[in-house]
């Protein structure tokens, strides 16, 4: 590494530090120091008390062994304050370097407009890297990396002090104690780093086990693996994993653990011949006994002040973490193709959302998911999107969302392209509802109003909202109805059914409604729901939709058909388009589907009469 970015990366860890607050950044390098000078004022004070011990016995006068008894205890009391101070400031410390970091990370992955740049496999794994995730043994994170940068200068500090007070004998003497404490130091850092580059190998490994170990845990999987007798299967794959991580890890071990007689070797051999040369010189008269046992103990202190490599490796470690940000940070960069912040979307078009010639394929895929689709969404229309599975209809609701960017054509909203427009100002005119929609474990009413986020809330509004999703039923049963935690591992939480989880987000999308959106999208919002509750909820829809729009995903034709427009999607493009009526008498795709889906029912329910369920 170039020594001018080995000074940039110290200077950097150093800031960090010093961004934790002035006076705990002041105090832990006062402790780290104090720490640090401790064995070279041990052996300083020591050889002080010798040689008045020495004096002492000649002239009888006890009272000249009080200043170097009492130095003694000062520096025995300040080493263990310093002892015990340092770990709960480094924690402290750390916890706030690591906390600003974690959520800056998260600040910088939220920032993308899009999540396209997001899904790169190259975007996941430098989020991973800069979370730097404690849990990981070969992980370091920036707050560890930061505190390892202050021990190395304050070992620095305690490795000149030790060797000042071992050259007071002989000059000479340093490189015979420091050289070999370094290579020392260095060989152990090497083999750590043998170790790390081996668990690092094996991750994917590691990662199958613990998805394992999780499944055999799981209360959900639970039920196949005793339905379908997998417990020992699972189990094997397991520990096949497991062996397959670890035995060439425990092989590595076992090399090093029979290589332990290099270390002691480099370390006792030159204090054995530092040893030697300082007492044989002290008997020939060119050294005292106290200046004897200051340089023997300040030379076995030269190996135990230079961390034998733990604390390079972290702040390597801590470093990559702060790296994959800055090249996190670089990548999401480049997607500037949509700002954040502009004016209001403008209004008076006579649609709402325009897709015009609308072509869009997945990054890193060649298939094309939409091809030159036009399509307008027009505000207080009921507009229903149907489609086959994989016809592009989840596709066309992240474009719409802003989610991601179309390959060819424009995506119009009030009669500007949205590519010049700020997602921020057009995701407060719109709510979503997605197929895959997210349980978040807060109370009932922060799961709803999370659809204004920006919003004072409004509980009438809430109330409304409940309503015209049908969740009033499910609030009253709830402990402290709106209060009510939607999750059991909460105190006094309570888990809900798929269905009234359905009925949850439906009601977060109503509430946005009531409260300022001016569009409202469901992708399959009511899959979970019986029919009957289904076309109830959307019937409130229609009626208290006022002048939003609402384009609304469904595979039960049933529903849709009371939407003011429907449009069939096929191929990537809208191939058929009109009320439902219209659409019957097209005799179209839609027309077939329906007339399938009719007929699938009807013969469901007359097999329930002959079986007696249905009256």
């Amino acid at each position: 590494m170039a020594a001018g970015a080995w000074t940039g990366d110290t200077l950097r860890l150093l800031r960090l530090l010093w961004s934790t607050g002035r006076g705990l950044g002041t105090g832990l390098a006062a402790i780290r120091l104090a720490e640090r000078l401790v064995p070279a004022a041990t052996a300083a004070v020591v050889a002080m008390l010798v040689s008045r011990v020495a004096v002492l016995s000649d002239s009888g006068d006890g009272g000249a062994a009080l200043l170097p008894l009492a130095a003694f205890g000062v520096v025995l009391f300040v080493g263990h304050v310093a002892e015990s101070a340092a770990e709960p400031l480094a924690y402290l410390a750390q916890q706030r370097i690591d906390g600003a970091h974690r959520a800056a990370v998260t600040r910088l992955a939220a920032s993308s407009p899009t999540i396209d740049v997001l899904e790169r496999p190259e975007a996941q794994r430098l989020v991973r890297r800069a979370k730097a995730d404690p849990d990981d043994f070969s992980q370091r994170t920036p707050g560890q990396a930061a505190l390892a940068q202050l021990d190395q200068v304050m070992d620095g500090v305690g490795v000149a002090a030790v060797c000042t007070v071992v050259a007071r004998f002989a000059w000479w003497l340093v490189p015979l104690v420091l050289v070999p404490a370094l290579f020392h130091a260095w060989l152990r850092y090497r083999r750590r780093m043998e170790w790390i580059g081996l668990w690092r190998s094996k991750l994917d490994e590691l990662v199958r086990a613990d998805r394992w170990q999780e499944t055999l845990a799981s209360p959900g999987v639970g039920k196949d693996i005793r339905v379908f007798g997998l417990a020992d299967w699972a189990v094997e794959r397991l520990s096949s994993y497991h062996a397959a991580r670890c035995e060439p890890m425990f092989a590595l071990w076992k090399r090093n653990l029979r290589d332990q007689w290099q270390f002691f070797v480099i370390t006792a051999l030159p204090l054995l011949a530092v040893f030697w040369i300082v007492v044989a010189g002290t008997v020939r008269g060119h050294g005292s006994v106290a200046t004897e046992i200051a340089v023997l103990t300040a030379a076995a202190a030269v190996f135990t002040v230079i961390e034998p490599g733990d604390a390079a490796l972290t702040r390597l470690s801590g470093l990559e973490a702060l790296k994959a940000y800055d090249e996190l940070a670089e990548l999401l960069s480049e997607d500037t193709r949509r700002p954040c912040d502009v004016a209001p979307v403008p209004t008076g078009s006579s649609s709402l959302v325009r897709f015009d010639k609308v072509g869009f394929a997945y990054p890193g895929t060649a298939r094309t998911v939409l091809n030159g689709l036009d399509l307008e969404i027009r505000p207080g229309e009921l507009l229903a999107i149907v489609g086959l599975n994989g016809a592009g209809k989840s596709t066309l609701i992240k474009l719409l969302a802003g989610l991601y960017e179309p390959t060819t054509g424009r995506v119009l909203g009030g009669g500007q392209d949205m590519a010049e427009l700020g997602v921020r100002a057009w995701r407060e005119r719109i709510s979503v509802v997605f197929q895959d929609f997210v349980r978040y474990e807060l109370s009932a009413t922060d799961n709803v109003t999370l659809g204004r986020p920006g919003v004072v809330p409004d509980q009438a509004a809430l109330e409304a909202a409940a309503r015209d999703a049908g969740l009033g039923p499910v609030l009253d049963r709830l402990p402290d109805r709106w209060e009510t935690p939607l999750a059991r591992s909460r105190t006094g939480g309570v888990d809900l059914s798929g269905g009234q989880w359905q009925q949850v987000v439906l009601t977060r999308a109503l509430y946005a409604l009531r409260t300022g959106a001016e569009l409202l999208v469901l992708d399959e919002p009511t899959a979970h729901l019986d029919v009957r509750t289904e076309f109830d909820v959307f019937q409130r829809l229609a009626d208290q939709r006022g002048k939003a729009g609402v384009v609304l995903i469904s595979h039960r034709l049933s529903t849709v058909r009371q939407a003011d427009r429907i449009v069939l999607l096929d191929g990537g493009r809208i191939t058929e388009s009109g009320t439902h009526d219209e659409l019957m008498e097209l005799g179209g795709t839609y027309a077939e589907l329906f007339a399938i889906q009719a007929e699938r029912f009807q013969q469901g329910c007359q097999d329930a009469i002959e079986e007696g369920e249905l009256l």
